[in-house]
């Protein structure tokens, strides 16, 4: 599934689960010693999809955007956003255009991430950072009844494209493209009272992934282990996600 076709829900619900997070990393990591009043730095979102990274950080960055998929790029001009379609290994900018250049959940997607942060690089002047990249193979789902998920997933990902080990290799990848990042996993939790929503949504986008290695058959059997999980309050779904952030010297 490249980057583009994720679903615009899935891409808000990431953005509901990490966006606090995100803001606390701008405003006492990146953002620290900014003075008052010097204005937003500037930034590019790379793979921006439809704008909602942008649009939830809008009150600490001036960001536009760049994506592969026009149709992205598409709904973020109807949000009042700056953005062009391009390739992130090849972004149509000068050397230092931005003071932040930033990505989400898009390294996982791509052929070569090593050149897409080097380009990010490239076109930063100051700070360089990846706010997300999820780590499958680090995945864990009790009860023991619905663990299979996990490597259905990771077996799924693959057959997209993707790289279900991404999130682990993101600090490495930075080192060797000459940057020395801070790097860490995000923690998470969901709300008791959010689980039932949370859950049926998590299913959907599980089903989406894994239904062609499961079969129909597995398919219904998980979803009553699933439901029955939680009903009882033990359903548990853990999937780290980690974040580098690079400060380029000068």
């Amino acid at each position: 599934m490249p980057p583009g076709r994720i679903a615009e829900e899935q891409l808000a619900r990431q953005c509901r689960w990490l966006g606090d997070s995100w803001k606390w990393l701008l405003t006492a990591v990146v953002l620290e010693g900014v003075p008052a009043g010097a204005g937003r730095p500037t930034a590019l979102d790379v793979g921006c999809g439809p704008g909602l990274v942008m649009e939830l950080l809008s009150p600490y960055l001036d960001a536009q955007g760049v994506d592969i998929d026009a149709e992205a790029v598409k709904a973020c001009r109807t949000r009042h956003q700056e953005a062009v379609v391009a390739k992130a290994e090849d972004l149509p900018f000068d050397d230092g255009s931005f003071d932040i250049v930033y990505c989400s959940f898009l390294l996982l997607w791509v052929e070569d991430a090593g050149a897409v942060v080097r380009e990010m690089a490239r076109v930063a002047r100051t700070w360089v950072l990846c706010l997300a990249e999820p780590d499958y193979c680090g995945r864990i789902s009790y009860p023991p009844e619905v663990s299979v998920i996990d490597d259905a997933l990771v077996k799924g990902l693959r057959r997209l494209g993707a790289d279900p080990m991404m999130g682990r290799r993101v600090p490495g990848i930075f080192a060797q493209c000459g940057l020395m990042p801070t790097a860490g996993t995000f923690a998470g939790m969901w709300a008791a009272g959010r689980m039932r929503e949370e859950a049926d949504r998590e299913w959907e986008e599980i089903v989406h992934l894994t239904s062609e290695i499961l079969g129909q058959e597995r398919v219904i059997e998980l979803k009553r282990a699933w439901d029955r999980a939680v009903a009882e309050g033990t359903l548990v779904q853990h999937n780290p996600v980690f974040y580098a952030l690079s400060k380029k010297e000068r």
